[in-house]
Formats: C-alpha cells, sequence, structure tokens
C-alpha cells in the first residue's frame, strides 16, 4: 500500500522563481574561525616575554595549548546549537563534519595541555617527569577549579572515546546520543579553571572580557535555538501522527498533522529531528528527511527499519504526540544554479530526492531522477514517483541489482550515455556513504563541476 501526498504545483509555485543559487557561508565562517584562532596565538606571544630555559618551553607550550583548546570548545558547542545559518545554508552534514573534526582537535589539546602543563609545575617544583602523576592529584588539590576540570576533562575523554568509529558503530545511536550532550558539561566545568588560574586572563582584562563574551554568545545560542526555539515550535503547531503505511517490506510512512506547518519553513530536501511521545521512544530523537512536499495541514517522513527506532516507527498510533526541531539541511532548490537537474538515490535515500522531485522548476525534460535499489522490490514510493514522472515530463530511471545479485554499472561512461547533457545539471544526491562516494567520482568523470554536485548525508 502507499500513500500520496497531492500539493506538488503549490510547492512548485513557492520555488518557481529565477534561479539564483544561494552562496554557502562555509568559507567566511572558516576565515573567521582562523582569525579567531590567530587572535589567541597573539595574545599568548602578547604575554610571553621570554623562552629562557627547558621548564618554561614547556610551560609556555602548556598555556597554548590551553588557550586554543578553550578556543575550540566553544566552536564545538557553536557546532551544536543548530543555528540556521550553519544547519541551513552551510549543510548540517558539513557542520556535523566540522565538528567532529574540532572534537579531535580539541581533546588533543586537552590532553597536551594537561601533560604539559603537570610537567612544567613538576620540574617547577624541582621533580621530575615520573613525578606528573602526583603533581596533577596535588594541582587538583591546591588550585582554584582544578577539580572541575578534572572532571570536565574526564567527561572530554570519555566523549572522544565513544566516538571512535569501531566504538560508536556498536553503540546503539541514543546512548551514543545522549554521552554526546556531556560535552555541554564538560565545557561548563573546564571554562572555570581557564579564568582563575589562566595568566593570560589575569594580565588582559580585555582578554577575559572577550572570553566570558565568547562563551557568553555562545551559551545564548545554544539556550535559544536548542531549548526555546523547538519548545515554541511545537506549542505552535501541535503536532501528532495521523497515520503509519507500510510503503514495501520494512519502509513505512507515518503521516504527521498539525496547525499551520507551512509557516514552519520546511522545503523539500530538509530534514527534523523527530521525538514521538510513545512508549519507549520519548527519549529518542532521530533525524529523517520528509518524504514530499510540505503541506499546510500535514508532514511526511519515510523510513527504512535499520535500527530499534525506525523499526518501532509502525507500532505509532494515530493521535501520538511528535516533537520535532527542525527544519535542517541544505539539500534544498537553492543550491541549484542550472535548468537541468539530476536527482540520484540511493536506498531510503530517496525520501528527500522523492520531494525534490515533485517540486524542483522545470519544463519537461529538465528533471531526471536515477533511483538505486538491490531489487524492483526494494523501490519505495515508486508508483508516486511514476505518477509525478507522468505529470511532470520528468526522466524516471531505476538501477538494481541482476537477477543474478550483478550491481549495476554506474560509471561515467554510462551516465554520459543516458544523460548526454550530463556535464549542463545540477545533481543532487543522496544514499549511504560508499554509494555516494561512487557516484560522485562518476560525476566528476562525466565533467559535472565540484560545485554542482549537491550531497547530504541522512546517515546522522
Amino acid at each position: 500500500m502507499t500513500t500520496t501526498l497531492a500539493g506538488g504545483r503549490a510547492a512548485r509555485r513557492q520555488t518557481m522563481r529565477r534561479i539564483r543559487p544561494r552562496r554557502s557561508p562555509a568559507v567566511p565562517l572558516l576565515l573567521a574561525v582562523w582569525a579567531g584562532a590567530t587572535a589567541v596565538l597573539w595574545l599568548w606571544w602578547h604575554n610571553t616575554p621570554s623562552i629562557a630555559d627547558d621548564n618554561s618551553r614547556i610551560l609556555n607550550a602548556g598555556r597554548i595549548t590551553g588557550l586554543l583548546a578553550g578556543y575550540l570548545m566553544a566552536l564545538v558547542v557553536l557546532q551544536m546549537a543548530r543555528v540556521p545559518a550553519l544547519e541551513r545554508r552551510v549543510g548540517s552534514d558539513r557542520v556535523a563534519r566540522w565538528h567532529a573534526m574540532s572534537g579531535r582537535y580539541t581533546l588533543c589539546l586537552i590532553v597536551a595541555h594537561v601533560f604539559l602543563t603537570m610537567w612544567g609545575y613538576a620540574l617547577q617544583a624541582g621533580k621530575s617527569l615520573g613525578d606528573i602523576v602526583q603533581q596533577t592529584v596535588d594541582s587538583v588539590e591546591q588550585l582554584p577549579d582544578m577539580g572541575k576540570a578534572a572532571i570536565g576533562t574526564g567527561l572530554f575523554v570519555l566523549i572522544g572515546l565513544t566516538s571512535i568509529g569501531g566504538i560508536r558503530r556498536r553503540m546503539p545511536y541514543d546512548t551514543w546520543y545522549h554521552v554526546h550532550l556531556l560535552t555541554y558539561a564538560a565545557v561548563f566545568l573546564t571554562f572555570w579553571h581557564q579564568i582563575t588560574t589562566g595568566n593570560d586572563f589575569a594580565v588582559e582584562p580585555a582578554a577575559k572580557t572577550f572570553w566570558y563574551g565568547l562563551y557568553g554568545t555562545v551559551t545564548a545560542l545554544v539556550l535559544w535555538y536548542r531549548i526555546l526555539t523547538p519548545i515554541r515550535l511545537n506549542v505552535r503547531h501541535r503536532m501528532r501522527v495521523e497515520a503509519v503505511v507500510e510503503e514495501t517490506p520494512g519502509i513505512v510512512s507515518v503521516l504527521i498533522g498539525g496547525r499551520k506547518l507551512h509557516r514552519m519553513g520546511a522545503e523539500a530536501g530538509q530534514f527534523f529531528r523527530w521525538r514521538f511521545l510513545a512508549p519507549g521512544m520519548r527519549f529518542s530523537s532521530h533525524p529523517y528527511s520528509l518524504s514530499a512536499a510540505p503541506r499546510p495541514d500535514m508532514l511526511r517522513i519515510t523510513v527504512k527499519a535499520i535500527g530499534d527506532h525506525s523499526a518501532r516507527l509502525r507500532e505509532l498510533t494515530p493521535g501520538t504526540r511528535v516533537y520535532a526541531e527542525g527544519p535542517y539541511g541544505a539539500l534544498t532548490a537553492q543550491r541549484r544554479s542550472r535548468g537541468k537537474v539530476l536527482l540520484v538515490a540511493g536506498g531510503v535515500g530517496i525520501t528527500p530526492m522523492r520531494a525534490l522531485f515533485e517540486t524542483l522548476p522545470g519544463a519537461a525534460g529538465d528533471i531526471t531522477l536515477l533511483y538505486r535499489a538491490n531489487t524492483t522490490g526494494d523501490l519505495a514510493l515508486w508508483d508516486e514517483l511514476a505518477a509525478i514522472a507522468e505529470e511532470r515530463g520528468a526522466r524516471l530511471m531505476y538501477a538494481v541489482n541482476s537477477p543474478e545479485g550483478e550491481r549495476p554499472d554506474i560509471s561515467a561512461e554510462n551516465l554520459q550515455k543516458k544523460i548526454p547533457d550530463i556535464d549542463h545539471h545540477d545533481v543532487f544526491m543522496c544514499g549511504p556513504p560508499g554509494f555516494a562516494q561512487s557516484v560522485y567520482e562518476a560525476l566528476r568523470g562525466a565533467g559535472v563541476p565540484a560545485r554542482r554536485i549537491h550531497h547530504e548525508s541522512f546517515e546522522m
């Protein structure tokens, strides 16, 4: 059984405008980050009159690693704040990669800071490197706010360990997610010793003011966008489950009703983080893309059962309250820069592509959708896609394994054969990482510029 949500024409009218691709603010943001790091380095250099001996070198290395770690901590939290300018303009998956990279650098700098500072303190007290553990214990007991910093450092190590690929893949998503939220506590606990024991802030009141301003701004953004904005959204729109429909074996659509949902600002290609207030699901929040254009009274997600949370969606009953955060994601019509568009979907990555297939403006022949699945039985929403293609004069292709299990050849040569002018297309793509990488390489080989290949991972 399938369920069709009409409304494609209305959605297209909302996006039917002269193509004006929205520029990503990623480059200016990265330049601002590097400018901030340069300012931190200048602060350290300005307050370092000389580095005369080994002990001084070690202590000053501890200072600079500590300052940089403190600066990156604020950025790590900023990247978790779900600020619309980041989530909807840069892209949620790109921000997530920035967050992961910043987290790794931060943890390395924290470990280096603790080791170098305690080593320097030990040498200063006439001890050796072998006494570093005892020196650490003494510092925690004697220096202000060091006990909090020690607990915060332990939390950072725990978060770092659970973020290692092999460990994370073995952990339930909800466990990893809630452990990751301890980042806020870790940053709070380690912040205070920076102010009370940091020499740079003691001698530079302006630096202390800047540090308070940096952390205060980030805290305000977290409170506004992670707590107050979602509360306002859900109080205003009062979302509930309307129906659950099985599309194909293992894939279900959840229809979500509410008040004035078109005022949420959601676009085809975006996703929300969904929390269903049903027994056993209240404390789980997962990202799922919209699989149809938003309607004033209805949203729809289509999900494949690949984990405990997604498998339980089929058990939802009409009337179940829904708490959502979003919309997020930059895989929207705003990325488009050319008249012709190729949409590429792998597996359940069809969900945002189906919404874009319905809503992207274009004349007959301008829009093409390539859908990759293991078998024809796995082609979720196929009837809807065929109806959209017929109505719009769009092109719909699928690539499935042969009866013998041989995978289809999605190569540069085959893409050029099927779509001779592919190098004049914008390409929107969603699917598992391995699939996305192989298709990206094929597209580049077919002459599509990297700037016109738009991809956002749904595995977040």
